[in-house]
């Protein structure tokens, strides 16, 4: 599923199972004229592998501005701390998921999972509107709140070379008691998720589904299971 690395004009995946470290989830980064932003930061087992695959597309690591975390998981949000000290990034995260990350929350970062430490990690900036619009180096970049796998759950969207590219990490699930899931609440996301009619879906853990069809089929796959 995973394939070309290049998802559109300067939109990459950059880790992930495959590619970093097998607890990793999937890393994307977004050229944004003379500053980088990475969604999501994998585990933090092997955070210098995303910096050598970033080199590799002859992009500077050091140029990262932004690091948008999409949860407060261990597998999405662990390599943050390396970020944030390498270059002076801002560390961006739903309010009602920052606090799990800046108390380093073992249970709610599902860390106690891997059998890791994460660090109590400061979050930049604390989303904690239904929409809220980045404006990076000329560049928008959507972060909607899409609660349900946990409360602070967010789907970010590009538009780019004419098409929809959505960022929508673990749609599938899982739904816990100590993750503080809300099946209801997810299902209401996943509908909203629906009316954007992304072109591309990059998600979490089950790769890059490159065209309306097959991103409307894989959100409505679980949409129907539950």
């Amino acid at each position: 599923m995973y394939g070309d690395l290049r998802i559109a004009d300067g939109i990459y995946l950059i880790g992930g199972p495959n590619i970093s470290h097998p607890e990793d989830a999937t890393v994307f980064l977004v050229d944004c004229e003379r500053e980088l932003v990475i969604i999501d930061t994998g585990s933090g087992k092997n955070p210098e592998k995303l910096v050598r695959n970033i080199e590799g597309l002859y992009l500077d690591a050091h140029t990262i501005s932004t690091v948008i975390l999409t949860h407060c998981h261990i597998d999405h949000i662990g390599g943050s701390p390396f970020f944030k000290q390498i270059v002076d990034c801002t560390l961006i995260a739903h309010e009602q998921d920052a606090e799990a990350i800046e108390t380093g929350d073992q249970v709610l970062t599902a860390a106690s999972w891997y059998g890791v430490h994460f660090p109590p990690t400061h979050v930049d900036e604390k989303l904690t509107e239904e929409e809220e619009v980045l404006n990076i180096g000329g560049t928008e970049i959507h972060c909607l709140h899409t609660p349900g796998h946990t409360p602070g759950s967010i789907s970010v969207y590009i538009d780019r070379d004419g098409k929809r590219v959505l960022f929508g990490q673990d749609i599938h699930g899982p739904f816990l008691p100590d993750f503080r899931s809300d099946i209801e609440a997810w299902k209401r996301s996943m509908k909203k998720l629906l009316r954007l009619e992304a072109d591309i879906l990059c998600e979490g853990h089950f790769g890059i589904f490159r065209n309306r069809k097959s991103a409307r089929a894989y959100i409505m796959e679980y949409l129907n299971q539950y």
